[in-house]
């Protein structure tokens, strides 16, 4: 039986020129899988990317798939903070107003690096991504059941649990499909129609009778 990669660092950079090198690393790999995709990328090539002997490289990191699980882990960081802030901000908006801001979060989210976020949702060993995206979304569903329960007279459903699944699993296939599969969709002028339909359909999912 093969053995298993290690995806682990060896060791934390605590001291500032080893943070600085693991960022020149972490910066190198996600140069070379937007450039390269996941399986041409090595660490010879990301050593050389970033400035360092691959003895450097294996000071930090046991394997290719270590760093990629570095950058899935400083990626889903990035999409957290966008998710999170817009969450917190619509806490005393309406509910027609929440929702859009909502959407207009989500395909922020999706717009950074974009390229990176297609190869490290299709290409990399998906056990680490999914770990990292289900963190997200549970996160974002805790928020977003906060949110309905203050806004519950806005609205003509029951289940406040089910209610965040169904807002924030929508609202994230839509525009993941959108802004990975389709970016016409939400270039320009076309991003405001999509986000009116986004919102009208969670929006009518909330309120209908």
């Amino acid at each position: 039986m093969a053995r298993r990669p290690q995806s682990s660092p060896r060791k934390s950079a605590s001291q500032k020129r080893s943070r600085f090198t693991v960022d020149a690393l972490l910066d190198a790999t996600t140069r070379i899988l937007v450039k390269e995709g996941f399986d041409r990328a090595s660490t010879n090539k990301i050593a050389a990317t970033a400035g360092v002997s691959v003895g450097s490289l294996y000071q930090y990191f046991p394997s290719k798939e270590a760093l990629v699980a570095a950058v899935v882990d400083r990626h889903a960081q990035e999409l957290s903070r966008v998710t999170h802030a817009a969450l917190l901000e619509v806490a005393a908006l309406p509910l027609e107003v929440g929702v859009r801001r909502i959407v207009e979060a989500a395909i922020d989210a999706h717009r950074m690096d974009p390229v990176l976020h297609r190869v490290l949702a299709e290409e990399v060993p998906r056990t680490r991504w999914f770990e990292n995206v289900d963190l997200i979304e549970r996160n974002a569903r805790a928020l977003i059941r906060v949110y309905l329960e203050a806004h519950r007279d806005e609205m003509n459903v029951a289940d406040l649990d089910l209610a965040a699944f169904v807002l924030v699993t929508t609202v994230e296939a839509l525009t993941h499909s959108a802004v990975l599969g389709n970016p016409e969709i939400v270039a320009g002028k076309k991003a405001d129609k999509f986000v009116d339909e986004v919102t009208r359909l969670v929006l009518g999912y909330l309120t209908s009778a």
